[in-house]
């Protein structure tokens, strides 16, 4: 900012005091902002802030600038595993929180936390668990502008902390690309840029059979809810990758967690336990490896019935079609 210092003396109560002036035309005009390959620049007085990346609702930028606005989000996701064996077919379990096995504290890296009267709330709007969000360049789909948690309802609603509030990120007016991921399923991000605003709301429905995903065979369709798109289910080990058999499969990991929990006295491979875990796969609040609704014979039947297996093998992988974030 351009400043020049005009000293004069004021007499004012018997005290001298040093004053600056301002040149009219250093002042920039204020509250505007543009874009250059992906990277917001915004126009303070006398001065450029240059957003270059935040998560956690903190952003690192150039200048003198307030904090970003609120971007405002109507979002809406499915999760395949807690639609498998829901009490009512349109709906999502809730067993996690009715076990009251949900944390407060987001099991992602911004550990967000809510209040415990949160999970008090049933039907619809009862919270199924926590979800992650990343907001991405329109550039680069691997750079992130903003990450932060957000809570699931049983509707697919996802919602702020307080478990009603429609969800937003903070950050410039810009088209971005949004994944939503899940701790033990695949995410879902959109095919193509789209525009974002802090004035109005923008629709980010995943479950639509219209909306267009990034990558190919991201999501599974649901024969029970007319076909709507869900996240696939099954990423135990957070590899980013569901698979039965082979290397770095799914399946060992559900048998490890069985194997060291310190309940099962005898080490048997038929022990169920209840947790908040990964190895829970259709999320009804427990985890087993072998015996009746094993989480093991449902990893098997996602594989089985990926589009992409042409020859239904056991073997049979699929990975993220996510970009991951550059560090």
């Amino acid at each position: 900012m351009k400043l020049t210092s005009n000293l004069f003396t004021l007499i004012l109560f018997g005290v001298a005091l040093n004053a600056q002036t301002l040149e009219k035309s250093s002042i920039d005009s204020g509250g505007s902002s543009t874009n250059a390959s992906g990277i917001a620049i915004v126009y303070t007085i006398g001065e450029v802030a240059v957003q270059e990346s935040s998560t956690g609702g903190v952003s690192r930028s150039e200048g003198f600038i307030g904090e970003a606005p609120k971007l405002n989000l109507s979002a809406k996701v499915y999760l395949q595993g807690p639609l498998l064996n829901p009490d009512t077919p349109t709906l999502m379990n809730d067993n996690l929180r009715s076990l009251g096995l949900i944390p407060t504290t987001s099991p992602y890296s911004d550990n967000a936390t809510c209040e415990a009267t949160v999970f008090n709330t049933t039907g619809n709007g009862a919270i199924v668990d926590w979800v992650w969000l990343t907001l991405r360049s329109k550039d680069n789909t691997s750079s992130l502008i903003n990450g932060r948690s957000a809570l699931l309802r049983r509707d697919g609603s996802i919602v702020d902390v307080d478990g009603v509030t429609p969800i937003s990120l903070r950050a410039y007016q810009n088209t971005y690309y949004l994944a939503i991921e899940h701790r033990n399923h695949l995410g879902v991000m959109n095919e193509s840029p789209m525009q974002f605003s802090s004035t109005s709301i923008t629709n980010f429905d995943t479950t639509n059979p219209s909306f267009s995903t990034f990558g190919t065979n991201a999501v599974t369709t649901l024969p029970n809810l007319m076909g709507s798109n869900a996240l696939w289910a099954g990423d135990v080990n957070s590899n980013g990758q569901i698979r039965y058999l082979g290397p770095g499969n799914d399946t060992n990991t559900i048998k490890d967690a069985v194997l060291a929990n310190s309940s099962n006295a005898t080490s048997s491979n038929f022990f169920p336990f209840s947790a908040y875990s990964n190895a829970d796969i259709n999320m009804n609040g427990q985890v087993r490896y072998l015996g009746p609704g094993n989480d093991t014979n449902i990893l098997k039947d996602i594989i089985l019935g990926h589009p992409s297996n042409g020859t239904t093998s056991n073997f049979f992988p699929f990975i993220s079609q996510i970009p991951n974030i550059n560090q």
